[in-house]
């Protein structure tokens, strides 16, 4: 998904960024981080953000060595 279909599912479904994450339990201005590209979304909670919005796959767990 693209930030921009993201956004118009947001806008299909009535909801605004700030409602859909605080449903998802994400604060409202970090999300905004996200959908405006300013954290790379590569770890941490931004890159929980983008795999929950569906911008990026979820990482499979490290395999053991």
């Amino acid at each position: 998904m693209t930030v921009q279909r993201f956004k118009a599912w947001l806008r299909s479904q009535g909801k605004t960024i700030r409602q859909w994450a605080e449903e998802n339990g994400f604060p409202p201005s970090a999300v905004y981080r996200v959908l405006n590209g300013l954290d790379k979304a590569n770890f941490g909670r931004a890159h929980d953000i983008a795999v929950a919005i569906g911008l990026k796959a979820a990482e499979p767990e490290a395999l053991a060595a």
